[in-house]
């Protein structure tokens, strides 16, 4: 391919040309010294063995001339505000027109900046994007405007870190190519919190179709549960142009963490090649969404256990998955460790096609939860796969569990010379011979079977994941776990006074540990770190909230009360007083909220507070409760419930209630709401068991008439719960295939739950059983 052949020429530039989007607007903050007077533009400018170096955006928009093959363009290092660059420029293969960093990583683009290429053999390199977003749709554009594309042109060694419009759901895409012949490379993409594509291969035009590009070498650091459709981290096509062949190779990156939506890749055109990336405890699937021809190879899938993590989902004709390797991934349904979806009887364009003559072979598949046939059967999706094979493949799982789940006729796909370590169902049983395991992981860090490599079943032993390392570049950092709470240094406060400054100041991590006694907040605390506020010796210390609003979660903080006892009566005598709320602006960062330990009490002043209310279009990742009490409240404990115009947004991820009692509350003790039937997203997620609700929901102003309300939620625990003299638990199944259990639960003077279909109709398809009605 063409990019292999680019090098990077150290000549003097002799002429240029650079456009640059909005440039008066820029002279006009010299703040950084990007635009400072005292560089006149007209002061010559450096030229070098590798280039002429521009130092600020007078210089860079006067260099008049055009760009010739072979110039070199060099951004001072220093930082480049609201800078909008357009490198255009026909350039050859052997002499690319080139702009690049004048130190890898220490050129930063921030505020409202893009990069646009339109040309002919183009090549930009080094740079970092942080600290601002694009105020167009795409950050790096492989195009100028609708007719006036890049081709042969390269991107390599960017960096784009966080890089988000403040709007959450304002979407836009980091990375987007058009043309043909184009490479993105050995490039940092991370920490994207927008709704919108990272990166994306366009084929709205016949100018980039059949456009060979290649992706490749791409460290895609963690991307953050988004909580609606829109968190993909590759997509190449869509819909509409689906029928339409891309040639793009994707090959030997790695994606870590990648939780934005059910699809991690989206497939949608034709002939593609994904080849030996690696799948990192990645939320989501491989997905073969649209498009025939397509070709899987190669790829690792390390799930390490970690909730929904998937592999490959398998729909459409003549598509070939061969020599993968998939460990330890839980996920079910359409993000399950390897799935074959039905498809719809004559589909539209953008619904689901048949899969047909599939090849499935020398696949290793390990310690899978879920490896679905015919998934996705029901009254739209009823074409079955046909014409396909699924043969050589390794199949075990240690704990002697059968993966195998079977939703509808799989005659049409031929099972042959598999091994597996259980039978699974006899539709498929004559297509695997069952051994024993010997599994040992080999110098590659994969699991291999001494057995299967004789029978030539499962991956070749030869199959080597890239490391991280091999990814991205070399001198920007990659990704660090989460911050999780109690990690960092323990602050000692033994005053009111002292924990309302405290808490503003304190890095992510700390635990700020309460000396007993009792401390009056007349203030409003502002969480904006990851921060525990802990008692030191448990249930010592008590809290008494003195404003409307105690603790306001800002965007990027995450708070846990641990082992205090917080106590209402000294509120204002206000309608609607909160104890715990996120900032009303919408919010970037998903946050974590914990109450371990608490007893919460007394919000009765006056009618409707809360105990917690969560900011519209905000995201709790995890939501937990234990060992606690809530007792004399007036309003709800969780209200979760900010997204009402069905778009399948939701506010929190998990939800975890456990050994917690709940008395005398007169609105929900939860409140959780995802509208619309969008499938792309995994949540909301509530579990609560071995708890107490007593006398709570019969308040006139609980508009839901329920204890506990959930609307849209995708998997549901009722277990071991104590429910007396409390109003109806409300469950709505809207979409997808909604998992709720009630299990071994005592209704005393309560009704039973009533769990309603809304979206598929029909019966419950709850789970209940082990029950007692008083």
């Amino acid at each position: 391919m063409f990019a292999k052949k680019f090098s990077f020429p150290r000549v003097v530039a002799l002429t240029m040309v650079v456009s640059v989007v909005g440039c008066s607007a820029s002279y006009q903050n010299a703040e950084n010294g990007n635009n400072s007077t005292s560089q006149s533009a007209s002061a010559e400018m450096l030229k070098t063995a590798d280039g002429i170096l521009v130092n600020n955006q007078q210089q860079f928009a006067q260099a008049a001339a055009s760009l010739q093959p072979g110039d070199t363009l060099i951004l001072a290092d220093r930082e480049w505000k609201d800078f909008e660059i357009l490198l255009k420029g026909n350039g050859t293969a052997d002499k690319p027109i080139t702009l690049k960093a004048q130190t890898k990583g220490k050129v930063v683009i921030t505020g409202l900046s893009n990069l646009r290429l339109s040309g002919e053999y183009l090549v930009v390199e080094g740079l970092v994007f942080k600290d601002g977003y694009s105020p167009t749709g795409e950050v790096i554009s492989f195009r100028e405007d609708a007719d006036t594309l890049a081709n042969n042109s390269r991107v390599t060694e960017v960096v784009i870190d966080g890089f988000s419009n403040t709007d959450k759901f304002n979407s836009d895409k980091w990375v987007v190519l058009y043309g043909k012949n184009n490479r993105f490379d050995h490039s940092h993409l991370e920490g994207k919190n927008n709704a919108g594509v990272t990166m994306a291969v366009r084929l709205n035009t016949e100018a980039s179709q059949q456009n060979n590009h290649r992706i490749d070498h791409n460290y895609f650091g963690p991307r953050p549960i988004l909580g609606s459709n829109g968190g993909e981290t590759l997509r190449i096509g869509t819909s509409k142009y689906s029928l339409s062949d891309s040639l793009t190779v994707v090959e030997n990156n790695y994606f870590e963490r990648c939780n934005g939506e059910v699809e991690i890749i989206s497939n949608k055109s034709g002939k593609n090649q994904f080849l030996n990336n690696v799948f990192w405890e990645s939320r989501g699937t491989l997905t073969l969404r649209h498009g025939n021809g397509n070709l899987v190879e190669g790829n690792v899938f390390f799930g390490n256990g970690k909730d929904h993590t998937g592999g490959i989902r398998v729909i459409n004709a003549d598509q070939t998955i061969r020599n993968n390797y998939m460990e330890g991934l839980t996920g079910i349904r359409f993000g399950g460790g390897f799935t074959i979806l039905n498809g719809v009887p004559n589909s539209t364009i953008n619904r689901y096609h048949q899969v047909k003559n599939a090849t499935i072979e020398n696949n290793t598949i390990v310690n899978v939860d879920n490896i679905n046939l015919a998934g996705g059967s029901d009254s739209e999706r009823t074409a079955t796969p046909i014409d396909s094979s699924f043969s050589n493949n390794l199949v075990i799982n240690a704990d002697g569990t059968n993966p195998f789940k079977i939703f509808d006729d799989v005659s049409g796909i031929t099972f042959a010379n598999n091994i597996a370590s259980q039978a699974p169902q006899d539709e498929i049983a004559s297509g695997f011979e069952i051994e024993k395991s010997d599994l040992k992981r080999g110098s590659n860090g994969l699991l291999q079977s001494a057995k299967a490599q004789q029978a030539n079943v499962g991956a070749a032993a030869s199959l080597k994941p890239i490391s991280k390392e091999q990814t991205g570049v070399s001198w920007y950092p990659k990704a660090d776990a989460p911050v999780e709470f109690d990690s960092g240094e323990v602050v000692e406060v033994s005053t009111a006074q002292e924990l309302m400054k405290t808490i503003a100041d304190v890095a992510d991590g700390t635990i700020i540990s309460l000396a007993p006694g009792n401390y009056d907040l007349n203030k409003q605390l502002q969480v904006k770190t990851t921060v525990t506020l802990k008692a030191a010796t448990p249930r010592s210390v008590t809290l008494y909230p003195m404003r409307s609003l105690t603790f306001e979660i800002e965007d990027g903080g995450s708070l846990k009360l641990d082992g205090l006892n917080i106590s209402g009566v000294k509120t204002p005598d206000n309608a609607g007083n909160v104890l715990i709320r996120n900032t009303k602006l919408p919010t970037l960062h998903n946050y974590k909220l914990t109450i371990n330990n608490t007893h919460i009490t007394d919000l009765n002043v006056n009618h409707s507070a809360h105990v917690f209310d969560s900011g519209y279009r905000s995201m709790a990742e995890n939501l937990v409760i234990t060992d606690s009490v809530f007792k004399n409240i007036t309003g709800d404990v969780l209200r979760l419930d900010k997204e009402q115009d069905d778009l399948g947004i939701y506010n929190a991820e998990y939800i975890t209630i456990k050994n917690t009692s709940f008395i005398n509350i007169e609105g929900a003790v939860a409140k959780v709401y995802r509208g619309g039937t969008d499938e792309s997203t995994f949540g909301p997620h509530f579990r609560m068991t071995n708890s107490k609700v007593e006398n709570v929901g019969g308040g006139k102003r609980n508009k839901s008439g329920s204890s506990i309300f959930l609307l849209g939620v995708q998997q549901t625990l009722l277990e071991g719960n104590e429910f007396v003299q409390s109003k109806v638990i409300t469950i709505d199944h809207t979409v997808g295939e909604p998992r709720t259990q009630i299990l071994n639960n005592t209704f005393v003077n309560t009704p039973l739950p009533v769990v309603t279909e809304t979206f598929a109709g029909g019966e419950s398809t709850a789970v209940v059983a082990g029950n007692v009605s008083q």
